[in-house]
């Protein structure tokens, strides 16, 4: 398809830089990512010379949907994929075959290396998710109604009373998945947190039966899963009147997350944009209660490169899709989490969140 051949060139050009004849690529979303294909069993043997020369292999059960998704490159209908196109690229004529090591077996390995007898298998991890990292204009697009779907679905559950006393956290939690299913989410992105009263110092709380109260922190961490894709994000609400210690830390949490979401540019270390969000609380005198990295990737995976950390690597490109989620957790008491999913632009990151930020009494 026109939306996947540029990825699959720009795969090439880079095997040929590491002078592999092809790479079999076996981890099912990078299949996806290079063809389009969203079965359950399949494999892709890219081939470095021309696309013509690759080939997609799955098994019976999807040979419809194969022609389907797959039409632009030659398919195979067998099984074990892997190990099929591995013997296909010894029958072609290939030397030197990367692999995905970061996600072969070691048993694995051992078949592919017996299947394609006679040709040397390079480690090549990371080739396609370094691609992965900038997204382009089709996958932004996906991101940007996943985010739309979680948003939506946000102001129907406080428009319509989702979130009053005697509630619980699952209850919600149902809800707010629901609504997104209502507005266009194929489901989440994940298991929606919830997290009430002294729970929302939970970074990643499980929802329970526990009931909401007034005068309770609510943190809402959830995303929309469209075409593949993940929004994340994460609202910190107070039900009924916020306490004065509620309305401090709200605004520590939101200063922090702003001047993250402001540090986003091309060109600039990951670990810069983690300083100037982690700054702020640290200098407030929470440093110790900030317990996570500052944010991460999204696209088909909810978490993928970059790492915006302490100990994170490399610096932003534009087109990069990353959430920034400062929190402050206060343990037996209550915490605070603001989180969006943006993209990195040359002038200023382009939001795709859009449900506001201000403290939200409900």
């Amino acid at each position: 398809m026109p939306l996947h051949a540029p990825r699959r060139a720009a795969l090439r050009a880079r095997l040929r830089e590491l002078d592999l004849d092809a790479l079999l690529v076996t981890d099912l979303l990078n299949v996806r990512y290079l063809t389009g294909f969203t079965g359950s069993n399949a494999a892709l043997l890219v081939a470095a010379g021309s696309d013509g020369e690759s080939v997609f292999c799955t098994d019976g059960r999807y040979l419809t949907q194969a022609g389907a998704q797959v039409p632009d490159l030659e398919r195979v209908i067998d099984r074990p994929c892997d190990l099929v196109l591995a013997a296909r690229a010894a029958k072609n004529g290939c030397k030197r075959v990367g692999f995905e090591s970061g996600h072969v077996t070691v048993e694995g390995l051992d078949g592919i290396g017996r299947a394609a007898e006679g040709v040397e298998l390079a480690r090549a991890p990371g080739l396609v998710e370094a691609l992965r990292v900038v997204k382009d204009d089709a996958e932004v697009e996906a991101l940007r109604m996943a985010c739309a779907a979680a948003d939506r679905a946000l102001v129907d559950l406080i428009e319509h009373g989702g979130l009053r006393a005697g509630r619980t956290e699952r209850e919600i939690g149902r809800e707010l998945e629901s609504r997104m299913l209502d507005h266009g989410a194929d489901g989440p992105s994940f298991a929606t947190i919830v997290a009430v009263g002294a729970n929302s110092a939970i970074p990643h709380h499980e929802p329970t039966d526990a009931v909401l109260k007034p005068g309770d922190f609510v943190k809402l961490d959830f995303g929309a899963l469209v075409d593949g894709y993940h929004s994340d994000m994460t609202r910190t609400l107070v039900l009924g009147r916020a306490a004065d210690w509620q309305r401090d830390l709200y605004e520590l949490v939101a200063r922090s997350q702003a001047a993250g979401r402001e540090a986003l540019a091309p060109g600039v270390e990951v670990r810069a944009v983690d300083s100037a969000s982690r700054r702020m609380i640290e200098d407030a005198g929470y440093g110790e209660r900030f317990l996570h990295g500052l944010g991460h990737g999204v696209g088909l995976q909810i978490h993928e490169a970059p790492a915006l950390s302490k100990s994170g690597e490399g610096t932003l490109s534009a087109g990069m899709a990353v959430t920034v989620e400062p929190g402050v957790y206060l343990s037996g008491k209550g915490g605070v989490r603001i989180e969006d999913t943006l993209v990195v632009r040359a002038n200023a990151p382009e939001l795709l969140t859009l449900t506001t930020k201000e403290l939200v009494v409900v």
